[in-house]
């Protein structure tokens, strides 16, 4: 009867070849929530430490994580000779403002569209660092600039910041258009009669 007893007890131990043993572990990033489930197999001969012999089989499971929107206003200001980017929240608190004179050495070079790139990348910085995501952009250009419209690195600017990451809302021109209002600067021209 013990005889009887001590085989059945390793046709049992012979029956366990592998053992499974699973783990969940969730990892936490940026934008999604990863669930990794991981199936290893141990064999009973070796030690569960090393585990170098094992299989791992992985899922992977992705959830958008909802973040919450966060907006801010991008003012742009572009002329002929200088670009500047005033980034505020949404009650008017100023959070950056770059010039083109902050990021270059010559004056001839601060209106142009790599340097507007350069000025946005800049100011974008500092409002990611306060946590805003979204953006509303307002550009400008000088006043009283018959047919100019905004200067040349307005464009390059509001894709710099779209490149950084901001969702943009929306952009506006806000240019100031007087409607009669003073006497345009410079003399008369032509044969005075």
């Amino acid at each position: 009867m013990a005889k009887e007893a001590k085989e059945k007890t390793t046709k049992k131990e012979e029956k366990v070849e592998n053992v499974v043993v699973t783990e969940k572990i969730t990892k936490a990033t940026k934008d999604t929530e990863m669930k990794v489930e991981v199936n290893e197999v141990i064999k009973p001969e070796s030690n569960p430490v090393d585990k170098v012999d094992s299989k791992v089989e992985a899922k992977v499971e992705e959830k958008p994580v909802i973040k919450e929107e966060r907006a801010g206003i991008a003012y742009i200001f572009s002329s002929p000779n200088n670009t500047m980017v005033h980034i505020t929240d949404l009650s008017g608190n100023t959070i950056s403002r770059v010039s083109g004179g902050m990021v270059t050495k010559h004056s001839r070079l601060k209106a142009d569209p790599t340097i507007a790139m350069f000025v946005a990348k800049k100011a974008a910085e500092r409002a990611k660092d306060l946590g805003i995501n979204a953006l509303y952009v307002r550009t400008r250009a000088k006043t009283n600039t018959d047919g100019l419209g905004v200067g040349p690195g307005a464009h390059s600017a509001v894709k710099s910041l779209d490149r950084e990451g901001f969702r943009i809302i929306s952009v506006l021109d806000s240019t100031r258009v007087p409607r009669g209002g003073p006497k345009k600067k410079g003399g008369k021209r032509g044969r005075r009669v």
